[in-house]
């Protein structure tokens, strides 16, 4: 796959110096539902002028350049391991090219590797797929987002949450109140629900590359989704921390059926910087797009 060597390099641009325009609209409409003059409409009006010099001038749009999470749905006539080696390599050339900021350490001797490569680092997930077309999703995931997401085990005492769809409402509400405004909010929220922890955690990470103007195909999510962001908004954290009315410009639900004794629910949160870019190689052409 040394052909894609320099699309990963390209993708890794793409999702680092803008957003997808799903995004930047949210953040425009959010901007003009906050009273003219108040900090939250100033937070906006700094974040879309930030998107906009970013894009200009190609640089990344924040200092944290992220945690590299690729999504792969691979044609059976593909190896795994030959898109695997090309995702690595491809780090490294975007570490230099973009750049990247250095963000692997290893655990044990707290050494960066200096390419944001490592044991477990960038994070693949990796699915089969039909056709001839292979999909690289890439997520360029803020640690500081990412620290404040939850996993909760229902029923829950503590939030009054018994195993029913209210009950992931309000895990969901208590992951944004514990957040407290820390992640750079206005965030994008993912929620998974399922049968085991590793299951919802990658499940509700998935959501995030989901279009923000997008309608959940199960009529009682796509109700839950909108009662939850409304309720989030509520709770008048709003951009950065600094109060109004957009805490959260989307929340997105996935579901999975669970062990009858058991009912995990995952929250991944979003900045309001939700880097997300798609590759699209046509494998019998040796082609290649890249999509926000």
């Amino acid at each position: 796959m040394s052909a894609l060597d320099d699309a990963v390099v390209e993708l890794y641009r793409k999702a680092a110096t803008s957003l997808p325009p799903d995004v930047v609209n949210a953040l425009s409409i959010a901007r003009s539902h906050e009273a003219k003059g108040s900090r939250a409409s100033l937070a906006l009006s700094v974040i879309l002028e930030n998107i906009r010099a970013a894009s200009k001038s190609a640089r990344p749009l924040c200092q944290d350049t992220g945690i590299p999470v690729f999504f792969l749905r691979i044609p059976a006539c593909v190896s795994y391991r030959e898109v695997k080696n090309t995702i690595v390599k491809g780090t490294k050339l975007a570490t230099r090219a973009v750049p990247l900021r250095p963000n692997a350490v290893d655990t044990l001797t707290e050494k960066n590797s200096e390419d944001n490569t490592g044991t477990g680092f960038p994070v693949i997930y990796c699915d089969e797929a039909r056709g001839n077309r292979l999909i690289i999703d890439l997520m360029l995931k803020g640690s500081g987002s990412e620290n404040i997401g939850q996993t909760y085990k229902l029923p829950d005492e503590a939030l009054f949450a018994e195993r029913e769809l209210d009950g992931v409402r309000k895990c969901v509400l208590d992951a944004v109140q514990k957040a407290q405004g820390r992640g750079c909010p206005p965030y994008i929220i993912g929620v998974g629900v399922g049968a085991t922890r590793d299951q919802v955690t990658r499940l509700s990470k998935e959501q995030l590359l989901r279009r923000l103007d997008d309608a959940n195909r199960h009529p009682i999510l796509a109700r839950l989704e909108k009662t939850i962001r409304d309720d989030v908004n509520a709770l008048n954290i709003g951009p950065v921390g600094l109060g109004g009315r957009t805490t959260a410009l989307a929340v997105k639900i996935a579901v999975n059926y669970r062990h009858p004794a058991t009912y995990f629910v995952d929250v991944s949160v979003a900045c309001w910087a939700d880097r997300r870019a798609r590759l699209i190689y046509d494998i019998q052409n040796s082609k290649y797009r890249i999509q926000s």
